[in-house]
């Protein structure tokens, strides 16, 4: 059966729900109050309720607005006359990501024994394969070391982002030492 159609006041408080819900989670992580979320759009609880029964189904789709956007960004920065620069800017992005929504990847990844993980497996394949791009792109200019694998450096990026929870001031510290070792000299 399909899906009836959104009323245009209903579609306006989801999109309400998940813009607020993108940053309160900025604000506070996945854990913030779904009724500070709900009064910020300015709807009941309820509401938000009713268009995500559980916090994960929020969380799902505000991380998927996330990673539509980086995966773009990094298609974008394909074409970027500078490869390294290019490279530098998604690192950066991804990182940023990782510190600004701190634990929504984690809750996504937990939920997904109960949830389709072949979602989540997309979103990560979305990544690696724009991430990968970007490197291969990098290396074959000669501006990185054409042996470092994407894995390595993706995990590393995100260990950066992991490290610098308690300490985001450290963040672009930590990111220019996982740089430099990547770049050729």
């Amino acid at each position: 059966m399909a899906e009836r159609p959104r009323r245009a006041d209903a579609r306006r408080n989801y999109d309400e729900l998940v813009e607020q819900a993108r940053i309160v989670f900025a604000e506070s992580g996945v854990d913030a109050s779904l009724d500070e979320i709900a009064r910020r759009a300015g709807v009941a609880s309820g509401t938000l309720y009713r268009h995500f029964p559980t916090r994960i189904d929020l969380v799902e789709v505000v991380l998927a607005g996330q990673i539509e956007e980086l995966v773009a960004l990094g298609r974008r920065l394909l074409v970027a006359d500078d490869e390294f620069e290019a490279l530098v800017t998604w690192l950066r992005a991804t990182m940023v990501h990782g510190l600004t929504y701190r634990g929504l990847s984690a809750a996504m990844l937990s939920s997904a024994l109960d949830r389709d993980t072949a979602t989540v497996a997309r979103w990560h394949a979305e990544l690696f394969e724009v991430g990968s791009e970007l490197l291969a792109r990098a290396a074959r200019a000669g501006v990185v070391d054409p042996d470092v694998p994407a894995a390595d450096v993706l995990k590393l990026v995100s260990a950066v982002s992991a490290a610098a929870q308690e300490a985001p001031d450290d963040a672009e510290r930590l990111l220019a030492l996982v740089l430099n070792g990547l770049r050729r000299r």
